[in-house]
């Protein structure tokens, strides 16, 4: 369906509320979160937050399951994050902070972070360059595996679906991109698993990249990086 100015604006006009993006931004550490959990979140009441939940399911940026009396909520997919993480790319300057305890959070944001399901920040903006600048990706008429990175990601590469097995993802704090796709999936998880990052707690999304995340970056930039383990 070709793209028309009425419904991108009907989809601008879904995300003009501070309320409704504040929740999309919780969601996209890609976990479901109750519609009382985001409320609170967003600072509002549950009531509000339901109104304003239903729109975001309507739209398609969510979706939605019940269990019990709870109703979870999560982004409705990658792709979602992706035109979230491009929209904060976009904005340009960001407010500063107001609080030191707001500054330590805004760091650890840029430093590293989960968008969705891949890797982001600082950190993650460095992976995929190591990735490219070692052959093991090309982005030369369009991003794609190399022979060397299937042998460097063997074992690791998920099965295949519709979802593009890597895509570049516009970082919105490096205003550059960081992977996407299966591979960034498969990538975060390799990370987390190894110990390479753990999550912030209390911080929903930020990650602290640890010595063995700094010592794998760097092999990784090496000329001849080992097999994903």
């Amino acid at each position: 369906m070709p793209l028309s100015a009425e419904s991108i604006a009907r989809f601008a006009a879904v995300l003009a509320d501070r309320s409704r993006v504040a929740m999309c931004l919780v969601l996209m550490d890609g976990r479901a979160w109750t519609a009382a959990e985001l409320a609170r979140s967003a600072g509002i009441a549950r009531s509000t937050a339901s109104e304003h939940l239903t729109a975001l399911v309507r739209a398609g940026l969510l979706v939605e399951r019940r269990q019990g009396r709870s109703r979870y909520l999560q982004l409705a997919g990658p792709d979602v994050a992706a035109v979230l993480e491009g929209l904060g790319a976009a904005v340009g300057q960001r407010v500063p902070p107001t609080s030191l305890r707001s500054a330590r959070a805004d760091a650890r944001l840029t430093e590293a972070r989960t968008c969705y399901d891949h890797l982001a920040g600082r950190w993650g903006v460095a992976l995929y360059d190591a990735l490219l600048a070692g052959g093991l990706l090309s982005a030369d008429g369009g991003l794609v595996v190399t022979p060397e990175g299937r042998r460097w990601f063997a074992g690791h590469v998920p099965p295949g679906g519709r979802r593009p097995e890597v895509r570049e993802c516009l970082d919105w704090t490096e205003r550059r991109s960081h992977l996407g796709g299966r591979l960034g999936a498969a990538l975060r998880d390799r990370a987390l698993a190894a110990g390479w990052v753990v999550p912030v707690e209390g911080l929903p999304r930020a990650l602290l990249v640890t010595e063995a995340g700094h010592l794998a970056l760097a092999e990784l930039q090496a000329a001849a990086p080992a097999p994903l383990r």
